[in-house]
């Protein structure tokens, strides 16, 4: 009788690798469901006493009302209509009370509560909400409106349960986490789902960040916490995407990241305290960064220096690529924002550019960021120099470039400060066109060299093509300075 390993050593090799492969699977599944919670209930018994739902009140005027329909005169109905729409007038103008729900959590036991600033936003009275059926009422501490964070203080008699800021950078997209708010105003609830996605721009802000979770958050989550497996607040239940109202799957949450350093602020200052830069940026697209000879698209690129801003005279120009701030690597533009607001004022950090294919250091000291929404300031002044007045006119790129004249000025309502050459004429069919370029515009630079006459456009694009560029990277102002670069693929 022949044994099983006898039997085995007649499987051909394939068969015994096939099999060594299933058993490591089984091996490998059969941990990570170890590693899985077989209830979240101990977890969530320990976190809600620190989630409060956040009811508001507003007082609002009464609309004027419905506009009387025109009834003619003699009609038997217009004493009805007069008696109707004058009742409808006097209780009409009567202020109303409008109710609001939303969530938040504390994070200190003497009572301070952080929530969303839309939650709390024109409210006239502010209740916190507590799981044990306490309720406080709330005073605002500060908010702010960029990242959508307020906080809020209430005074309890006893020290109150909280929960702590987590570390938001160490998620990984598909770690389990937990939220819990208010939906619908139904009370305390819990739900559970992991990291769809990190780093979300959803165009609310000039700091988007968000977690993307398929947690279900609904209306009345905004200011829940997110929590991670330790119980750790790692984000702020913010925002869904939903064509229903409803969860679909698709919520975000503004990272720990973020809202603990905006919340900080807000205890101390009662405001945020940003840190600014001054340079007006635009987005390095594969285009430009062929135009500058970089080797992919990386960094922000800065249109403009604020003359009055911090990077004024410390050697920061046009046309250079942010691509390391303080010792972090700005691999977008909209990385830069995010990084410099969240730098002290004050601070004197170390910027890295690159000019011309090379890494150039500055040391700038930040300012503060006062009105501004995003690193966006003015246009850097441009000193009037001497400028070419011959009767030059020419075509390159699909555009008719002249020097720029008095009569050209008027016609364009070019500013007198502004130098360059001016578009005269635009080919519909040119990448120019495509890049929206049109007549009246001014060209500053060709690729980082400043032009003052048509023949140098020309020049400087044929140098282009022959050192094998496919674009050539222009720097363009419209009639009042507002500047931008764009990169128009070469003819050839």
């Amino acid at each position: 009788m022949m044994t099983i390993r006898n039997r085995m050593n007649f499987l051909p090799v394939w068969a015994l690798m096939l099999t060594l492969a299933v058993g490591l699977m089984v091996f490998a599944n059969s941990e990570v469901r170890a590693q899985e919670p077989d209830s979240v209930a101990d977890l969530a018994e320990g976190l809600l006493g620190a989630v409060v739902n956040i009811s508001t009140s507003q007082s609002v005027e009464g609309s004027g009302g419905v506009e009387l329909p025109q009834v003619p005169e003699g009609s038997p109905f217009r004493e009805f209509f007069d008696e109707f729409f004058d009742r409808q007038e006097r209780g009409n103008g009567r202020p109303r009370q409008v109710q609001s729900l939303g969530s938040g959590f504390v994070i200190s036991a003497d009572g301070l509560i952080v929530t969303n600033n839309h939650v709390i936003a024109e409210a006239d009275e502010i209740t916190a909400n507590f799981s044990d059926g306490r309720q406080l009422k709330a005073e605002v501490v500060g908010r702010d409106t960029k990242t959508d964070i307020a906080v809020l203080r209430v005074t309890p008699e006893a020290p109150l349960p909280f929960v702590s800021f987590g570390e938001s950078d160490n998620l990984r997209v598909g770690d389990w986490v937990m939220a819990i708010g208010n939906p619908f105003g139904l009370g305390g609830t819990v739900t559970v789902g992991i990291v769809s996605a990190r780093n979300r721009n959803i165009n609310s802000g000039p700091y988007d960040d968000f977690i993307q979770t398929d947690a279900a958050i609904n209306r009345g989550n905004s200011g829940g916490p997110l929590f991670n497996w330790r119980g750790e607040v790692v984000g702020i239940n913010t925002a869904i995407f939903s064509p229903t109202g409803g969860s679909v799957g698709i919520g975000f949450s503004v990272p720990s990241k973020i809202a603990e350093g905006v919340t900080r602020q807000l205890i101390e200052f009662g405001e945020t305290r940003r840190g600014w830069l001054g340079v007006r940026i635009q987005q390095v697209n594969e285009e430009i960064a062929d135009s500058l000879g970089m080797d992919r698209a990386r960094g922000a690129l800065v249109a403009g220096v604020n003359p009055d801003g911090p990077a004024a005279g410390t050697g920061l120009e046009s046309g250079d690529v942010i691509i390391t701030f303080a010792g972090e690597d700005v691999a977008e533009m909209r990385d830069l924002p995010k990084i410099v607001a969240a730098t002290a004022p004050g601070q004197t950090v170390e910027v890295i550019v690159l000019r011309d294919g090379t890494e150039i250091s500055f040391n700038i000291e930040i300012g503060r960021l006062e009105t501004s929404d995003v690193e966006l300031a003015a246009n850097e002044e441009v000193e009037e120099d001497n400028q070419n007045t011959e009767p030059e006119v020419v075509e390159t790129l699909g555009l008719k470039l002249a020097n720029i004249s008095s009569e050209l000025r008027a016609q364009y309502e070019i500013g007198e400060d502004i130098t360059g050459v001016v578009v005269t004429e635009v080919d519909p069919n040119s990448a120019a066109a495509d890049k929206g370029i049109v007549a009246g515009t001014v060209i500053v630079e060709v690729s980082q060299r400043e032009v003052s006459a048509p023949s140098e456009v020309v020049k400087r694009v044929e140098e282009l093509g022959e050192d094998g560029r496919r674009s050539a990277l222009l720097l363009l102002s419209n009639g009042v300075g507002d500047m931008r670069f764009v990169a128009v693929r070469l003819e050839n």
